[in-house]
Parts: C-alpha cells; sequence; structure tokens
C-alpha cells in the first residue's frame, strides 16, 4: 500500500528554466549554447548541487570549461535569482494529499546558491513532512546512497513509497532502492499516473 508522496522539486514542483533565465539576461543564442556547455550541461553543475565545493570554486570549474567567456559566466551565475520559479500547483497539490491523508516529502538535487537565492519558489517545502535536498548531504541522484539515505531518515518502507520525477534514470535508481515511479512529463499526466496507482491503496 502506497503511504508516501515523494517529489522531485525542478520541472515538477518549480520550473529550473535555465535557458529561459540567460536569456532574459540578454545573451544571444550562440552565448546561451557556449555558457550551457560549460555549465548546466557539463559535469561541474552535479558538483553545484552536490555542495562540496564553495561557489567560487565551482564557478572556477564553469571558467576552465570555457575560459574565454569568463565574464559572461560571472553575468550569468553571480546572482541566480529567478532561475528556479514557482509553479501555482504545487501547494494545492501538497495540500490534497496530506489531506488524503498520505505523507508529503521532497528528494531533490538542489544547490546551496538556488536554496538561497531562489527561496521564493519553494514556499511550498514547510507544508511537507521533510526531505533531502542534496547539497545538503553531498549525494545526488541517481546515487543509490540518497534515496537509501532518504529512507532511512524518515524511516519509511520503500513499497509504500512512490516517487516523481522528470528523469528516467533518477525514476530508475528509484525502483531499484523498492520504491514506485512515475516519470514526470506534464501534471496533468503524473497526476492520472499517480491517481491509477494510488487507486489500489485498499
Amino acid at each position: 500500500m502506497i503511504r508516501n508522496i515523494v517529489f522531485d522539486i525542478g520541472n515538477v514542483l518549480t520550473d529550473f528554466r535555465w535557458k529561459e533565465f540567460l536569456e532574459d539576461k540578454g545573451f544571444s543564442r550562440e552565448m546561451i549554447e557556449r555558457i550551457a556547455k560549460a555549465s548546466v550541461e557539463s559535469g561541474a553543475w552535479q558538483e553545484f548541487d552536490r555542495g562540496e565545493k564553495t561557489d567560487e570554486q565551482l564557478m572556477q570549474g564553469f571558467i576552465e570549461n570555457d575560459p574565454e567567456i569568463e565574464g559572461e559566466l560571472h553575468l550569468a551565475y553571480d546572482d541566480i535569482r529567478g532561475i528556479v520559479t514557482p509553479r501555482a500547483y504545487a501547494l494545492p497539490w501538497i495540500r490534497q494529499l496530506k489531506e488524503e491523508g498520505y505523507g508529503v516529502y521532497y528528494l531533490s538535487n538542489f544547490s546551496r546558491k538556488a536554496h538561497r537565492e531562489c527561496a521564493d519558489a519553494l514556499t511550498f517545502i514547510p507544508f511537507t513532512d521533510g526531505g533531502i535536498l542534496s547539497y545538503q548531504d553531498q549525494v545526488v541522484k541517481p546515487d543509490p546512497a540518497i534515496y537509501e539515505l532518504f529512507l532511512r531518515r524518515f524511516d519509511l518502507k520503500a513499497e509504500e513509497c512512490v516517487f516523481l520525477d522528470d528523469l528516467q534514470r533518477n525514476i530508475d535508481a528509484a525502483q531499484r532502492a523498492g520504491m514506485h515511479g512515475i516519470v514526470f512529463r506534464t501534471r496533468e499526466q503524473a497526476q492520472e499516473e499517480l491517481r491509477e496507482l494510488l487507486s489500489h491503496r485498499p
């Protein structure tokens, strides 16, 4: 029986709008592609979410990927307010699930800097039963350790949890840990799949 709903945050309960964020800063399409390759599309970005390095060390990693655009990288990421923005349905959905008797948690790759500078997108967090932001524990999805840590910390049984994430690899890892999984594409699709899964609840 499923008792707990576990949400990823970026592109599930919030928008991780890195491309639009860079457009808002006035960069050309060509420059956005270069910035992305040096940062969000590189392995250095996962280290951003892992939380083991300082912001300065992470920026240096981006710069090392493309030294010619050091100035643009600073302009892009010295202030990242607006890179994560709220989705209006997040809090009502959480409240509905809580009213129906489910535990509601979050399990997300998230950086210290984004937590600090995009806090306005995370106002739903106090209404959940808890969760993990990767930087706080220096472990990221899809590492099996983050799922094990989550289940242990909140004393949950894997088979009683369903995890919603927008990336298949993260769902695959959750399922290997014994959890149910739904790949989030749209709210409507995810809610329909969740309703179907929960309809089997005794």
